[in-house]
């Protein structure tokens, strides 16, 4: 394995410290096979749980936690996210094997969990410096990258023990609701297209469509990529996963997918490496999932157009955190451009 290519952490970001001898202390009561020095940074790059990379002698962990002044009783429940890993590790072998849950605030100042590292590339903003992602590695990436969201919806969420983890009747509905609320909430600055966006959601409810287990987030920067062959070793980030409609969950991974020829101002949020050459455009996703997992497509507008709305409003809680002063991190600081750019790219494509 290149250790040059695989996705490292870094220095913990100030504000964002972990108490690192009672953590030690926990880690080594609950996991008793430790021993070592425990030494902790952070991975810099996620925007709402936050992700700690934990050595303890020369093993290697992540331990996850809610970012700071979030509300963890609802979208950061980190009981949550740990009993789904629970249960999905034994059917599908594309997640980090959880091993110890803390719900005792005084350890760290929140709930937390920790899991095993799986180690490999996650390709974000910037390829690492080395890797070749030539037309033909992303023709076959991005292709696998849709199979395996068919494959994620095919799991047999009842025989997993996730079947009460979402009430999937009546579920695009609430969501429409759930987020429209959500960005009442966050709301700083008045963007009249998020209005419009929202009320046109609300109108526009396609038929159910059945039910799946979902991630929520599904996109690149969430995948664990092998270093040899690129292939899917891990799915990250399972805290927004529920049993809903799937196409809510292909729309969701249509919003993260920039296009080379999309408006320029939508190229410059680029949530990943979907402009790469080689890719599979937007409308090639939809026909190899509908291939693959023999769906019905023929509402995706609606879920495109909904996932624009859903992550125009996570940017939009992001900012406001920072806005409010819960959390220092620079990153934040210009993320309302984000919400008015999604907003606006949706309005348009209403026109189209």
């Amino acid at each position: 394995m290149n250790i040059n290519l695989v996705d490292q952490p870094r220095e913990v970001r100030r504000g964002e410290e972990l108490p690192v001898e009672k953590l030690a202390a926990y880690l080594r009561a609950h996991l008793p096979a430790m021993s070592g020095e425990v030494v902790v940074k952070q991975f810099p790059s996620g925007h709402s749980n936050l992700t700690y990379a934990i050595q303890i002698g020369e093993q290697q962990f992540v331990l996850r936690r809610p970012p700071f002044g979030a509300n963890i009783k609802s979208a950061h429940d980190m009981s949550r996210e740990y009993r789904i890993l629970s249960h999905l590790y034994p059917v599908y072998p594309r997640v980090p094997r959880p091993l110890v849950y803390c719900d005792d605030e005084t350890i760290v100042g929140a709930p937390f969990y920790v899991m095993e590292r799986v180690q490999g590339i996650i390709l974000r903003a910037k390829p690492p410096e080395g890797l070749n992602l030539t037309p033909a590695v992303m023709r076959q990436l991005s292709s696998a990258t849709v199979d395996n969201l068919a494959t994620i919806h095919a799991i047999d969420y009842h025989a997993a023990g996730l079947g009460d983890l979402g009430k999937p009747q009546g579920y695009v509905m609430r969501q429409v609701r759930g987020w429209t609320e959500r960005y009442l909430n966050a709301q700083t600055d008045d963007i009249p297209e998020m209005a419009r966006l929202a009320t046109w959601l609300a109108e526009h409810l396609p038929p159910e469509s059945g039910a799946a287990l979902i991630h929520n987030d599904y996109k690149y920067d969430n995948l664990v990529l092998d270093p040899n062959d690129l292939s899917i070793r891990a799915v990250l980030d399972w805290e927004m996963a529920t049993i809903g409609d799937p196409l809510m969950d292909l729309g969701t991974m249509l919003g993260y997918w920039v296009q080379a020829n999309d408006a320029e101002e939508l190229r410059t949020l680029a949530f990943g490496l979907t402009m790469l050459p080689g890719n599979l455009t937007r409308d090639e996703i939809v026909q190899r999932y509908a291939h693959v997992s023999g769906r019905d497509v023929s509402h995706i507008q609606f879920y495109y157009l909904y996932a624009l709305f859903k992550i125009a409003v996570i940017i939009q809680q992001i900012y406001a955190r920072w806005k409010r002063g819960y959390t220092q991190d620079p990153r934040f600081a210009n993320l309302i451009n984000g919400v008015r750019v999604l907003a606006s790219t949706a309005v348009r494509a209403l026109a189209a």
